[in-house]
């Protein structure tokens, strides 16, 4: 006897996902704040899901040094321990980005990544 799979309705698969009473923020600053500034800004939890995951648009492959990855996730151990939460690579790797990014915004070349970057 042939199984029949049960799907949901048009109802289900064409649901409003967002929640009541919020507003698209993140569009509605866009407008009123510069590049940088948004760049740097830290992602509004209410776009988060309950997890604290957030959907991303871009993506950026690297690669790095068997020892680099072995410090990444010993960094990311150290974290876990510390907050007493979970850190994954890609949330560690956007704050470490988000640094660099805001330390050479205000001190230009004089910042710690361009003298890194300076050094190879």
């Amino acid at each position: 006897m042939p199984r029949r799979v049960s799907m949901p309705g048009a109802d289900e698969l064409f649901r409003a996902t967002a929640r009541e009473g919020l507003t698209d923020a993140p569009a509605a600053e866009a407008a009123t704040t510069d590049d940088a500034t948004r760049r740097l800004r830290p992602v509004d939890r209410d776009s988060s899901t309950e997890s604290g995951r957030v959907k991303h648009d871009e993506k950026m492959t690297i690669y790095v040094t068997a020892d680099e990855l072995l410090a990444v996730e010993h960094a990311r151990l150290q974290l876990r321990v510390a907050l007493g939460r979970t850190v994954d690579r890609g949330r560690f790797v956007r704050a470490a980005v988000a640094l660099a990014l805001a330390d050479l915004e205000e001190h230009g070349v004089d910042s710690q990544v361009a003298r890194r970057l300076s050094e190879t």
